[in-house]
């Protein structure tokens, strides 16, 4: 946990721990309050300077709307080809991202925010931050509020047909909101059985494929190399009662041995990720992709597969040539015995107004059956 002074308005320096994920302010932060326009909060943030806000909480939230209204309007619509629109909305949140987490906020384990109005966000930052909710704290106000929304996804869960239940995701790790994955594996799992073999589920994040392939009957090891997954695949499995069949590890990519069925549903797009939740959607360089592919064959037992679940999104913007996957699982020396594809339902597949709405239209999820 790293350390950050600041003054505050009475010239006080006040010592707090940065839990962003961002970098810590720079030079001292200059103070906003509730006379601040966005246009001044906004030319120091776009400078680099980070802001504390003291005064209003609801003034703090309506600042940091305006400066992201102003941020948006100062950008022109995206234009082009798929990839140069795709780009320029990267570019676009990237933007968003760097400099409204410049406007922070000071909070106290023992009075919370120092925002008159403020609400009681301490079970929120615990969720998000863990012990360091027990410190004084220098957080983007951003983060804070995204803290909050992610205590009401745990606390209602999102519902997984599959699975016949929901699972309530830590924060920091992606929601399973999208289920084509989920669905394409149940559906393979119904012609293929896998009562009493091993499975491996690479990537596992919240742990639904691995309890959908203990209900199947199979013994699963689970891995993945973020904490709050780990943590949240190990809640979710005890949740489901599955916790004698299913072996939560931390490893990077396979764990050690050989497995009857080998299960992954990697990120999808090539990029780098801004954020810890990125990095459930994005693989730079492709590098995950091309790591599970290269090893499956040295951790499948004789007569296993494995079992890739990928959206070709990637291909229709432009960001990868045509059949890039069965390129890749070609040089990697595996033959496909198979897939199973289905359309995505999610409402972004239907929105006109998406600069990218061409491509999530067409846009399909395949589970490739690979074999050695």
């Amino acid at each position: 946990m790293r350390e950050t002074t600041w003054r505050d308005a009475a010239g006080a320096v006040r010592r707090a721990s940065w839990p962003s994920d961002g970098p810590p302010p720079g030079r001292a932060p200059a103070l906003a309050g509730d006379a601040t326009t966005a246009a001044a909060a906004l030319r120091l943030a776009r400078a680099g300077r980070t802001l504390v806000y003291q005064g209003d909480f609801h003034n703090a939230r309506q600042l940091l709307a305006a400066m992201a209204r102003r941020l948006a309007r100062g950008r022109p619509s995206p234009a082009g080809d798929l990839e140069s629109r795709w780009r320029a909305v990267r570019s676009g949140r990237r933007e968003d991202h760097l400099v409204l987490s410049r406007l922070l906020v000071s909070f106290e384990p023992e009075r919370g925010l120092e925002l008159r109005r403020a609400p009681d966000v301490r079970a929120a930052l615990a969720h998000a931050f863990g012990e360091a909710s027990e410190r004084p704290l220098l957080v983007p106000l951003r983060e804070v509020l995204g803290a909050v929304g992610s205590l009401e996804w745990r606390r209602k869960g999102v519902a997984v047909p599959a699975i016949g239940g929901r699972v309530h995701p830590r924060h920091g790790v992606f929601a399973p909101v999208r289920g084509e994955h989920v669905d394409l594996v149940a559906a393979e799992l119904d012609a293929t059985s896998v009562a009493g073999k091993l499975a491996f589920d690479v990537g596992t994040g919240t742990g639904v494929l691995a309890i959908l392939l203990a209900q199947r009957g199979a013994r699963v090891v689970a891995t993945d190399v973020a904490a709050a997954a780990l943590s949240s695949a190990r809640e979710e499995v005890a949740r489901f009662g599955q916790s004698e069949r299913v072996e939560v590890v931390e490893a990077d990519v396979f764990p050690p041995g050989r497995a009857d069925l080998v299960v992954a549903n990697p990120p999808w797009l090539p990029g780098e990720p801004e954020t810890s939740l990125d990095r459930a959607v994005y693989d730079p360089g492709g590098a995950f992709l091309r790591r599970f592919l290269a090893g499956l064959a040295e951790h499948l037992a004789p007569g296993g597969e494995g079992w890739l679940v990928t959206s070709d999104l990637a291909e229709l913007l432009g960001l990868r040539p045509p059949g890039f996957v069965e390129g890749a699982v070609a040089a990697a020396g595996l033959t496909l015995a198979g897939r199973r594809q289905a359309r995505p339902a999610h409402p972004r597949s239907r929105d006109r107004a998406d600069p990218l709405h061409e491509a999530r239209a067409r846009e399909s999820v395949t589970l490739y059956r690979l074999r050695a």
